[in-house]
C-alpha cells in the first residue's frame, strides 16, 4: 500500500465520547451478524471465528462512525458498508468486541487480530503513535443489499480452458488467499497451471457450473501422479507448495495416461464458492468426481491411492465425514495430507456421509 494513500485516510472525527462494545448486539442483532460471517467464511484465511470478530468489529466501527457524526444511535443497522474514514478504536475496545469476558482473549490478542484483518486486505490501519484508526475496505461482494435467496440450478461439466480458467482461478486464490504472499501473482500463476493441465490430461479438471449464466462456482483438479513424485505425499506439504510459493518448478509430475506405475491421484484443488455451498452442491461434485475417478481407472489401472491437502478449515467437516485420515504435518503449522483408498470412496454412500458433517461447511 503507498504511503501517498495511507496520508491521505483521516480520521473522521477526534469524537471521543465511548460506545460501549457490549452494546453492540442490540445495534446490530446476531442474527444479521450470521449472515455476514457465512458470506466471509468463504475469503481465505477466514475461520468462522475469525469471521464472527470481523463483522463484529465491522458494525462497531459504523456505529461509532455514527456516533461521532452526531446520529442519535435510535435504529439498528440494517446492512453494512465501507466506513468513510478511519475511526479511533483502541486494542481496548476491539478485545471486547471480540472476546467479551472470556479469558482467552488479551489487548495483545485483539491487536494480532487486527493485523490479521489487515494483512487479509479487509482492513486499513493507521497509528499516529497515540492513536489506532482503522478503516473498513471496500468489499462489493458483501455490500450489495441483501436479497431474498433465488434456486440456481448447477450442473457438473467438463472444465473449458477458453471461459473458465480466469473465474476458476480467482476463486481458488480468493479461497487461499492467507497462504500467498501475492494474491494477483498467485491468480496468474494459477490460471497458467490450470490450461497447463488441462491440456496435458483435460478428464481431471471438472467444473460446477451455473445452469442460467454457465459461469463455474466449483472445481474439482483431480492429478495423476509419476511414481517418481510419490515420495511429496511422505513429507510435509510445504516443501511441496507450488501455486502459493514463489518456486517456478512444481514438484509433482502429472502422469501420463497408459502408465501402469502410477498408483496415486492428488487432489489438486476442489473448492465450491461460499454462496453455493448447500449439502446437494456438494454431492453434487463429490459424484462427479467419483465418476471421473473411475473413467481414469481405465487410463491407470492401477490406481489406488487418493492424497490431498486441507488448507482451509471449511472443507475439515467434509475430511472427516469422507473417511480422509491425516498422515504426515509440518511441524510448526497445521497443514497435513489426507489419504483415503481409492477403492473405498467409490464404495462411500455419499449422501448418508454428508448427513453427518456438521452445520459449519453446509447451509
Amino acid at each position: 500500500m503507498s504511503s501517498t494513500f495511507v496520508s491521505s485516510l483521516k480520521p473522521v472525527s477526534q469524537f471521543n465520547e465511548r460506545l460501549a462494545p457490549e452494546l453492540l448486539d442490540r445495534f446490530f442483532p446476531p442474527t444479521q451478524q450470521r449472515v455476514y460471517m457465512s458470506m466471509l467464511m468463504g475469503r481465505g484465511g477466514l475461520t468462522r471465528r475469525r469471521a464472527e470478530y470481523f463483522v463484529r468489529l465491522w458494525a462497531y466501527l459504523l456505529l461509532k462512525q455514527r456516533q461521532m457524526l452526531g446520529v442519535k444511535l435510535t435504529q439498528p443497522l440494517t446492512q453494512l458498508h465501507s466506513t468513510d474514514g478511519l475511526i479511533a478504536c483502541t486494542h481496548r475496545e476491539a478485545a471486547e468486541l471480540f472476546y467479551g469476558d472470556q479469558e482467552r482473549g488479551s489487548d495483545r490478542a485483539a491487536g494480532m487480530m487486527i493485523d490479521r484483518f489487515v494483512a487479509l486486505g479487509l482492513l486499513e490501519k493507521q497509528f499516529d503513535g497515540q492513536t489506532l484508526c482503522l478503516q473498513i475496505r471496500s468489499l462489493p461482494e458483501l455490500e450489495t443489499p441483501i436479497q431474498p435467496e433465488v434456486a440456481v440450478t448447477l450442473f457438473p461439466d467438463a472444465f473449458n480452458p477458453r471461459t473458465d480458467t480466469i473465474p476458476i482461478a480467482n476463486l481458488i486464490a480468493r479461497t487461499y488467499a492467507e497462504l500467498m504472499k501475492d494474491v494477483a501473482k498467485a491468480s496468474h500463476k494459477i490460471a497458467k497451471a490450470l490450461r497447463s493441465w488441462a491440456q496435458q490430461y483435460p478428464k481431471g479438471l471438472r467444473v460446477l457450473r451455473r445452469a442460467d449464466n454457465l459461469n463455474p462456482v466449483g472445481i474439482s483438479v483431480l492429478f495423476p501422479v509419476t511414481s517418481e513424485s510419490e515420495m511429496h505425499f511422505f513429507q510435509p506439504p510445504s516443501k511441496s507448495f507450488y501455486l502459493s510459493s514463489d518456486t517456478d518448478i512444481d514438484p509433482f509430475q502429472m502422469a501420463i495416461a497408459g502408465d501402469e506405475t502410477c498408483t496415486s491421484v492428488y487432489i489438486r484443488s476442489w473448492v465450491i464458492d461460499t454462496p453455493y455451498l448447500q449439502a446437494e452442491n456438494i454431492c453434487l461434485l463429490l459424484e462427479d468426481s467419483r465418476a471421473a475417478l473411475i473413467q481414469m481407472q481405465q487410463d491407470f489401472p492401477n490406481l489406488c491411492d487418493i492424497y490431498s491437502l486441507i488448507l482451509h478449515p471449511l472443507y475439515e467437516d467434509l475430511r472427516l465425514a469422507l473417511g480422509f485420515q491425516k498422515t504426515f504435518q509440518d511441524t510448526q503449522r497445521s497443514y497435513h495430507w489426507v489419504y483415503l483408498a481409492l477403492d473405498r470412496f467409490l464404495e462411500l454412500d455419499i449422501k448418508q456421509a454428508l448427513s453427518r458433517m456438521k452445520q459449519s461447511l453446509i447451509k
